[in-house]
């Protein structure tokens, strides 16, 4: 489980270090906002353009990314059915629903496929599964539902394609597909660009931490109990039901799916929640209880399936 406690490691300190910059005020007032702009418009775009530009899209169909995307409709879908019962905001229940079902692939990930489960590429299905319909899904959903915007019907249709976070996976994509090669000149400079997004996303987590009561106890507290519920512990049970049940997936194959649909929610939910100035408490506090949580239900999965 090294792989597990290297990820968490890195994060905490990072989170940690963003706690102490909002403690003394290091950044000023608006240090938090600039910081999720910059990831969210510059720095994550870049990252996931040259991630994916450099993916094996063949990985996209395969039974691992049917499990992955059958498990994520399935919890994302039962937190927006109570939300529709709530009546709860577009943009509370659309960030609640990605809190309860789209698993940190990134920084975590990768470390845990490559340590846990021996093999990194594993969790290639699920990163590309949550940038091509996950996330321009729900940015479109939640950019059409501001109160401030009468969207045309032109402008509907073409939201998806004004977000930086979906021009920079779908311009990576295009590259991949065409089987181009970019210059180092060009690749350069954007992973540059693109190795701040992770940070920056941890650092604006930490930062919105000083002040803050302790999660799951304030307004937000049905929402953020139900998505962290959702997805620390239906997920993975809802995914070995599809691995086992419905693929008949057994050994090191049902074993990959469990734990990456058991990785908690992704930081840059956060980052989403920020910009759109929607549910940031919900993110916030869903992130955090939802990686707390994580090691125990990593060590629980590697118990009964390793």
């Amino acid at each position: 489980m090294g792989g597990v406690i290297t990820g968490f490691g890195v994060i905490a300190t990072i989170i940690v270090t963003g706690y102490v910059i909002g403690r003394r005020r290091s950044l000023g007032v608006h240090g938090r906002e600039v910081l999720t702009k910059l990831s969210f418009d510059v720095a994550s775009p870049a990252l996931l353009f040259t991630t994916l530009s450099k993916a094996d899209l063949s990985v996209v169909v395969s039974t691992p990314l049917l499990v992955t995307a059958l498990s994520t409709f399935v919890v994302a879908g039962t937190f927006v059915a109570v939300g529709a019962v709530r009546r709860w905001s577009v943009g509370r229940t659309t960030i609640g629903a990605l809190c309860a079902s789209y698993v940190n692939a990134g920084n975590l990930g990768i470390p845990i496929a490559m340590y846990v489960l021996g093999d990194a590429t594993l969790i290639a299905p699920v990163l590309l599964f949550q940038q091509l319909v996950m996330t321009p899904i729900a940015l479109t959903v939640i950019d059409l539902s501001r109160p401030d915007t009468r969207p045309s019907l032109i402008r509907r249709l073409t939201s998806p394609f004004r977000n930086p976070i979906v021009i920079g996976s779908l311009s990576g994509v295009l590259v991949s597909a065409m089987g181009w090669r970019l210059p180092g000149p060009v690749v350069e400079p954007l992973s540059l660009l693109g190795g701040m997004a992770v940070p920056a996303v941890l650092l604006a987590f930490g930062i919105s931490l000083p002040g803050s009561q302790l999660p799951g106890r304030g307004e937000e507290r049905g929402p953020v109990l139900l998505s962290v519920a959702l997805k620390s512990f239906a997920q993975p049970v809802v995914a070995w039901a599809i691995a086992a049940g419905v693929f008949r997936l057994s050994g090191p194959a049902l074993f990959a799916a469990v734990v990456t649909s058991a990785l908690p929610a992704a930081q840059n939910l956060f980052t989403y929640a920020s910009r759109y100035q929607t549910a940031t408490v919900l993110a916030r506090e869903s992130i955090l209880l939802s990686t707390l949580l994580a090691p125990p239900v990593l060590m629980t999965v590697a118990a009964l399936l390793g």
